[in-house]
């Protein structure tokens, strides 16, 4: 069974945008799309009139969300299977839990109810930090969104916790049928330090250890990999404006539940100018 790309949806600026890029990613992948509404019902209360003790208003609201998404979705991609539900749950868990069976969640950058001028909202954080799925957050400039770029930028890290990244990058370049950057950010040590081995170099052959299989894997996808010096956060988020997804990956910590996102990831999340993808390597 081909499992769906799974969109969470709440009525906000963010969400929207969130369901454009998710069925047009949807359409490439020739996969479903479910679009997920959840809340506890009170964090809404009194959004819109009750109209009865059968359905409360929150549940006509959540019903009215659902079907404008669905509509909008189906408007841009009529060949797309699109499915909905409403869950009164925390958005989180809900998320989290429909990600054990999705391809991948993509969420907005900012939700309902988030503090104004916040960069990303709670949910996305979450769930990118704690799914055990590719999770998508949908962010960036008009370019960035409307993948006008034709690249894909892929940060990336070591071969224990990059590999699963590597590979989605790779799958979302030859669906796109765009060119593939990837980026090492290497460090110069500092005079007082130690170092056996040149960091440029080293930086060069974890790229050429992370891509070997990858490359064999999808031959036509044409790679651009290069190490390059600097703060690993700085280099990524200056080439995010010429990408239309930012590939990275998450390891697990040991002794904690969740994903390492690191520095890394959170500047991305917060600050990139195009969509992120928050890729967790597989135990």
């Amino acid at each position: 069974m081909t499992l769906p790309l799974v969109a969470g949806v709440d009525g906000s600026d963010g969400s929207l945008r969130a369901v454009d890029w998710a069925v047009a990613e949807a359409a490439r992948h020739d996969v479903p799309l479910r679009l997920v509404y959840a809340s506890l019902w009170e964090r809404y209360e009194g959004g819109v009139p009750a109209v009865g003790a059968e359905r409360p208003s929150e549940r006509v609201l959540a019903e009215h969300i659902v079907a404008s998404a669905a509509d909008r979705a189906a408007r841009r991609e009529p060949d797309v299977k699109v499915t909905t539900d409403i869950l009164p749950e925390d958005a989180v868990d809900t998320l989290l839990r429909e990600g054990d069976n999705a391809c991948a969640l993509v969420v907005g950058s900012r939700g309902r109810g988030e503090i104004k001028g916040l960069l990303l909202g709670s949910v996305g954080l979450a769930v990118a930090g704690r799914a055990h799925c590719p999770v998508i957050v949908v962010r960036g400039d008009k370019a960035g969104l409307a993948g006008t770029h034709e690249r894909i930028l892929l940060g990336a890290g070591a071969p224990d916790t990059g590999g699963e990244a590597a590979r989605f990058a790779f799958r979302e370049a030859t669906a796109r049928g765009c060119a593939l950057d990837v980026v090492r950010a290497w460090r110069r040590p500092m005079p007082a330090e130690e170092s056996a081995r040149d960091p440029e170099r080293q930086a060069s052959d974890m790229l050429d250890t992370l891509l070997r299989e990858p490359m064999a894997e999808y031959p036509d996808v044409r790679v651009r990999s290069v190490p390059i010096e600097g703060p690993a956060h700085r280099v990524l988020l200056h080439r995010s404006a010429a990408a239309d997804l930012v590939v990275l990956g998450a390891g697990r910590r040991r002794g904690h539940r969740g994903l390492q996102l690191g520095r890394v990831g959170h500047a991305l999340l917060h600050h990139a100018d195009c969509p992120v993808a928050v890729v967790p390597q597989k135990a």
